[in-house]
């Protein structure tokens, strides 16, 4: 999988940091635990990935004047410029991945997978 990423989408941005990116695009200024929770990312990963996009001025971040422990965190212009490059490139590797697949599979597919994130994101018995 990290193959066809590199191939289609891009070698110098990784899965996990374009789901942060991806995340800020759709919910700007958010905290960092927030933002791990919603990219499916755990504490520290989340933490190495924006202190790395942060490096490559693709995020920047502030201390909450509320609340000064935590980071609110969004897309700098270059870096929403570069979600904005990578995305088709994302749906591009998308096709390619389900190509195999007849439209009924296809369907199947975004069914389960839509219930898998689903169970995932409410609480709920293991």
């Amino acid at each position: 999988m990290n193959t066809v990423w590199a191939e289609e989408v891009s070698r110098t941005v990784t899965s996990p940091q374009f789901a942060v990116l991806n995340t800020l695009l759709r919910e700007p200024n958010i905290d960092q635990q927030t933002l791990g929770s919603r990219a499916a990312l755990d504490r520290s990963t989340v933490a190495e990935i924006v202190a790395r996009l942060t490096a490559r001025r693709l995020v920047r971040w502030n201390r909450d004047a509320a609340d000064g422990r935590r980071k609110v965190i969004q897309l700098t212009p270059k870096g929403e410029a570069l979600l904005q490059e990578l995305i088709p490139r994302t749906h591009r590797m998308t096709r390619r991945l389900v190509r195999a697949l007849t439209p009924e599979e296809e369907v199947e597919l975004l069914r389960l997978l839509t219930r898998l994130l689903g169970a995932h994101e409410s609480p709920g018995p293991d």
